[in-house]
This record gives C-alpha cells, sequence and structure tokens, in this order.
C-alpha cells in the first residue's frame, strides 16, 4: 500500500476518534449547539480521509511523486484548523468566524488538488 494511504487511513482513525468524543461529550451533556463541528469532524476528517485513501491505496500509480503528499499536508491541516475554529464559533467565540472561513478554502484547496491528482494522467 502507498506511504500516503496509510497517511490518510491513519488520520481518518484520529478524526474518527475525535468526532466520536464529540458526540459522546453532546450526548452526556444534552448540549447539542456544536452538532456543526461533529459533523465536519466525521464527514471531511473521517469519510473523506478514508476515501482519499482508499482511492490512492487502489490507484498507486496516482500516488507517486510529491504533489499526493502535498494534497495530504493541505487538506488535513484545514480540516484539522476547520474543525476547531468551528468548534469555537459555534460554542459562542465570534472572532473563530475568519479562521472558520479561511480553513474552509484551505480545505476546499485540498480538494480541488485531489481533483486535479484524479482527472490527470498516472506518471509512468
Amino acid at each position: 500500500m502507498p506511504r500516503i494511504s496509510d497517511y490518510y487511513f491513519r488520520a481518518a482513525i484520529l478524526f474518527l476518534i475525535a468526532g466520536i468524543a464529540l458526540g459522546l461529550h453532546m450526548s452526556i451533556s444534552g448540549v447539542h449547539t456544536v452538532i456543526g463541528a461533529h459533523a465536519h469532524i466525521n464527514l471531511l476528517g473521517w469519510v473523506t480521509s478514508a476515501l482519499f485513501g482508499g482511492y490512492f491505496a487502489l490507484n498507486p500509480a496516482k500516488a507517486a511523486g510529491r504533489l499526493p503528499m502535498i494534497q495530504f499536508v493541505i487538506y488535513t491541516a484545514g480540516v484539522v484548523v476547520m474543525g476547531i475554529s468551528l468548534y469555537l464559533l459555534l460554542k459562542g467565540n465570534a472572532a473563530a468566524e475568519p479562521i472558520v472561513a479561511a480553513s474552509s478554502m484551505v480545505t476546499f484547496l485540498g480538494v480541488l488538488i485531489f481533483a486535479w491528482i484524479v482527472w490527470m494522467p498516472a506518471r509512468k
């Protein structure tokens, strides 16, 4: 399996742990104001990272080179910062809003780079 797939699967598991922990916290406390952060951590973090890892595992030629690693760093950093800042925003910290916006754009850039990798021919 390509190294990038391993990185994505490891990141996905960490996002899953964080998402479940946040869900448990909401359930135990009965306060669900941060459900948006919970959803983003689970869907963009756990699910999408696992899908990216699976794609690279099934297409090892696309995992070659520096671009997949650059994409991993950009995407993962964007999701981490977005999840934390969205949590803070939903807890009432309005100052986190620009950070949510900026990290959303970083995450989107990571998705666009992944789309480029998918659509471009594999390296020989």
